[in-house]
């Protein structure tokens, strides 16, 4: 979501701010039309745009960044601070969209350390602004991991619906079955039809109640439940479709469904 997942408050706080825009979790994203991407990020006056993937050990773009930022620092006007070395750089973006892993990826990469920020497949993780963590000596950067922050006025219900399929909304507020039927559209759509191998469908389906049945017999989340007859009390086997669609979203956001750009 490289247009979607940008908060528009960003852009009034950053005016006068050297700011880097980085599109992570690149190993999960359909690049194709990223030329296109950054030709409609070049038209909103963004220029500085790296795609990384911060769970690769050894990703170049995640090597490009502390360049990059030197090179715009050094650029801007540093309100007479030129004799001070040391850079403290704030990483701000919507919730859950690999903040906190940027910055363990650089500790990894230029000082050979672990973990200094909780990570996680939710948003919520980081909840206050931390202290600085340093992540380079030469030069001497620190970085303030920040909590996610949403645009209280999102766009429109599409983008809305994008930015709860990639987790930066709690599931639970838009509903498990609302967003797997966004997903299900989506894949289709885009003709990504990984999920009907992944899940043995035997081919594509565009409706979601076929497809969750299905999902929840095949992963074995069904229950027993009562049903009147003239009879008597029959119990009946369904399908578990909360737990269905719960598998489905999050099989996307590991990338087992196939690599996807909503925007």
């Amino acid at each position: 979501i490289p247009l979607s997942g940008r908060n528009p408050v960003f852009k009034e706080t950053l005016g006068v701010r050297p700011h880097l825009l980085v599109l992570n979790k690149m190993d999960i994203a359909d690049l194709t039309n990223k030329q296109r991407v950054l030709k409609e990020l070049d038209e909103k006056g963004i220029r500085n745009v790296l795609f990384t993937d911060c769970f690769r050990d050894k990703d170049v773009h995640v090597k490009k960044i502390v360049p990059i930022v030197t090179d715009l620092i050094q650029k801007s006007d540093r309100y007479h601070r030129t004799e001070n070395v040391e850079y403290c750089l704030m990483v701000i973006g919507v919730p859950n969209v690999g903040k906190s892993s940027l910055i363990n990826a650089m500790r990894r990469m230029y000082l050979r350390k672990g973990k200094a920020s909780r990570v996680g497949g939710a948003p919520g993780i980081t909840r206050a602004v931390l202290t600085k963590i340093q992540v380079c000596e030469r030069p001497m950067i620190y970085l303030l991991d920040t909590p996610g922050v949403l645009s209280p006025h999102i766009e429109s219900v599409e983008v809305g619906l994008k930015l709860a399929l990639c987790g930066t909304i709690l599931d639970h507020l838009v509903g498990e079955e609302t967003i797997a039927d966004y997903l299900l559209f989506t894949l289709n759509k885009h003709q990504k039809f990984d999920y009907v191998e992944h899940y043995q469908l035997g081919e594509p389906c565009d409706d979601l109640q076929t497809v969750l049945k299905k999902i929840a017999v095949k992963l074995g989340k069904t229950q027993k439940i009562k049903a009147l007859t003239g009879v008597g009390d029959v119990k009946v086997l369904m399908p578990n479709y909360s737990a269905a669609a719960y598998d489905f979203i999050r099989m996307f956001r590991k990338g087992e469904l196939g690599k996807v750009m909503l925007d």
